[in-house]
């Protein structure tokens, strides 16, 4: 039986705008969207709200206004680091999208506390990967490795304070460069808008520490290209995802966008089919 969910959303980027003309066209039956939060005054979340005549709020203040079922979160590390434990001890669910802020063990930690005292959700779709359902069903009986390799064209990987740093020319480049491998709690900071789903299936998974990252700029490529490999006793998986880009954000796939729609029309439902 599914229920009536009040949801708001918190930020005004592509995401936002997705789920927002979803409920607009009828595509989210039982799912009602309560206002859309943003930073401040002039916030990009203001004129969606405007745009989708819903009401604007600025941020937890305005969220808790509305008394939603849950909020969206699709805005940044920050907002997640800000608003997360606060909106989970008001016994507000919390949908998070930007997952890497959560690479953060006390974060993290203080985050399912107090989702476990209010009773409140907190969840962390799958984002632009697949394949979690078999990573946590092969995590029952013990994994001996996890890697990921996140390749996307070198315009996704523009305006990053990490890669700026280096001084890399990605206008320049004539083959595949690798810009971070390491340990995913190493490497999702670095790239806050682009690697959200390595730290999906380092929570999903064996962990931030254990979990490999590798994250390359490839000018061969037209399309996100996410790789994920997973050994361990059940067997050994292999994934390949190729994702088309965000048309309005070449940092994010187009799937992670689509992830948060999946997500509400999951926690509104009680029947599920996976793991």
């Amino acid at each position: 039986m599914e229920k009536n969910l009040r949801v708001a959303i918190l930020g005004g980027g592509t995401i936002a705008r997705l789920v927002a003309r979803e409920m607009r066209g009828g595509n989210m039956p039982g799912v009602s969207l309560v206002g859309i939060a943003g930073r401040s005054a002039e916030s990009k979340a203001k004129h969606l709200a405007r745009e989708f005549a819903v009401p604007y709020g600025i941020g937890r203040d305005g969220l808790l206004a509305w008394r939603p079922d849950a909020v969206l979160e699709a805005a940044s590390h920050d907002a997640v680091r800000e608003h997360l434990v606060a909106l989970l001890d008001a016994g507000v669910g919390v949908i998070v999208l930007s997952a890497g802020a959560l690479a953060d063990e006390r974060l993290r930690r203080a985050a399912e506390s107090a989702a476990a005292a209010s009773g409140a959700l907190l969840y962390v779709p799958s984002g632009g990967i697949g394949g979690l359902d078999a990573l946590k069903t092969a995590c029952i009986a013990g994994v001996d490795e996890v890697t990921i390799k996140v390749a996307k064209p070198p315009a996704a990987w523009k305006g990053i304070a990490y890669v700026e740093a280096r001084g890399i020319d990605l206008d320049a480049l004539k083959e595949p460069l690798t810009l971070f491998a390491g340990p995913a709690r190493e490497g999702v900071p670095h790239f806050p808008q682009n690697v959200n789903i390595a730290a999906v299936l380092s929570m999903a998974g064996i962990g931030f520490d254990r979990t490999r990252l590798e994250v390359v700029a490839d000018p061969g490529l037209e399309l996100n290209t996410h790789t994920i490999r997973v050994s361990g006793p059940t067997g050994r998986l292999t994934i390949v995802l190729e994702n088309l880009p965000a048309p309005e954000n070449p940092k994010t796939s187009w799937l992670a966008c689509y992830s948060a729609l999946a997500a509400l029309r999951a926690i509104q439902s009680n029947v599920r089919y996976g793991t």
